[in-house]
């Protein structure tokens, strides 16, 4: 989804990430983990890079039924987005860290002027309680 360059695209991209993991039935706990690294991802890129060619920035998600990967893709910056290990005074630089012990994995893409950065979080769904229901998902709430 493309999002204005803005700060209140950051809580934009939050509702509409719970609300699709919600109509997907994904756990509450992987969704709030999901949120917040969307959430920083979104912080970073609008604190240190620049918005794409189109004065935007582009936040994704895919989930796979077990896995979410969330993306977001900006303009670059002049540095490589990386964990930090801030001071316990410092105000900030915990993001990625954060990312870091949330995720399975994370990484940085380049293609030409645009930097993504990925993670991807474990996100299982609540199957009892999972709107999104095979035959299989049904045969097992009867038998719980």
């Amino acid at each position: 989804m493309l999002l204005p360059y803005a700060p209140t695209s950051v809580a934009v991209a939050r509702r509409r990430l719970s609300a699709d993991l919600e109509a997907w039935g994904v756990f509450a706990a992987a969704i709030e983990d999901a949120v917040l690294v969307v959430s920083e991802l979104l912080s970073n890129a609008l604190r240190h890079a620049h918005p794409l060619p189109s004065g935007q920035i582009m936040a994704s998600w895919d989930w796979s039924g077990e896995r979410l990967e969330v993306t977001v893709s900006d303009g670059g910056a002049a540095t490589e987005p990386r964990a930090g290990r801030p001071a316990l005074s410092s105000l900030g630089g915990r993001g990625l860290g954060i990312v870091e012990f949330l995720a399975e994995r994370w990484g940085v893409r380049h293609d030409g002027e645009m930097t993504t950065v990925w993670a991807i979080l474990p996100a299982p769904a609540d199957v009892l309680n999972s709107p999104v229901r095979t035959p299989e998902m049904g045969a097992l709430r009867e038998c719980g």
